[in-house]
């Protein structure tokens, strides 16, 4: 690991003096930092990279902020490369992420200078919605994607399929499908169920759907989702009814649309240290008792 490449959130200016800090650490182990937009001028550098061509270049990556800055590095896994990810918790809640700022230069010096650390990989979503029979948009998702009725309080028709084959036609507010790393996310909110991350599998989960036998169905991996969109607007608003990945993208569905969702050939490689234990991540982040 010489090269390490350094991605922020916007709020970096709030967390300068840790930023320094990390800068004088990875200099001092003879480590060259590479940066990008919203890092280069904190760290008195000329030139930045690109998210994506950090990904391309560096040996592993340290990200700075909350889930939201896992999430936007996450779309961006390399096809063919493995590049851990550090992830330090600049923000409030942090669910994706491994480190805080209380113990972050002790952890380091156990990732670069003991090389004791394990790498978790997570499962990615591979997002695809089809428009009368072209493809109109795709991205990949390290939680979820949703769909749901946006600006209107109505409820909206979907039809699911797994493997082309109906599944179930539901009236709700809309739909999420999650990977495990989700599963304590959006879906949770939805009275999903959590799924440990090592399960293979893609949760389907209803928002406020108008049957009570409607319930979050955990299906294998290796199958593909499909849900079509059956409602019709009278005056179809572009931004009524739409597909929001990972809580960040945005993508306007008309009817007829659909949503293919499938397991990604990605893996999301988070570094995590050996004592990780992810029962205790749950019961500290989600404020369990004992």
């Amino acid at each position: 690991m010489k090269i390490i490449g350094i991605i922020a959130n916007k709020k970096l200016e709030e967390n300068k003096v840790i930023f320094r800090e990390l800068i004088k650490y990875l200099k001092k182990i003879k480590k060259n930092a590479i940066f990008d937009k919203n890092s280069y001028k904190a760290a008195n550098c000329k030139k930045f990279y690109s998210k994506a061509d950090i990904l391309k270049k560096a040996h592993a990556v340290i990200t700075l902020g909350g889930d939201g800055t896992v999430l936007k590095t996450a779309r961006l896994t390399p096809k063919r490369r493995i590049v851990p990810i550090i992830t330090l918790n600049l923000g409030t809640l942090g669910f994706l992420t491994e480190f805080d700022k209380k113990n972050l230069f002790s952890n380091l010096n156990r990732i670069f200078l003991e090389k004791s650390f394990i790498i978790d990989y997570r499962r990615l979503l591979r997002v695809t919605v089809y428009r009368e029979g072209k493809k109109e948009f795709t991205t990949i998702a390290l939680n979820e994607a949703v769909i749901n009725q946006g600006n209107f309080a109505r409820l909206i028709t979907l039809r699911t399929e797994v493997e082309r084959r109906k599944v179930s036609i539901i009236k709700a507010d809309g739909l999420i499908i999650a990977t495990p790393t989700g599963s304590t996310a959006h879906s949770l909110s939805a009275n999903g169920p959590i799924i440990h991350p090592q399960i293979e599998g893609i949760l389907i989960t209803p928002i406020c759907p108008t049957g009570f036998s409607y319930r979050p169905i955990v299906i294998p991996n290796d199958k593909q989702i499909r849900v079509i969109l059956e409602t019709e607007r009278r005056n179809e608003d572009a931004s009524d009814i739409g597909l929001t990945v990972d809580g960040q993208i945005i993508f306007p569905l008309k009817h007829g649309d659909i949503i293919k969702i499938r397991k990604s050939h990605r893996t999301f490689p988070i570094l995590r240290m050996k004592d990780y234990w992810y029962y205790k991540s749950l019961r500290n982040k989600l404020g369990w008792a004992g």
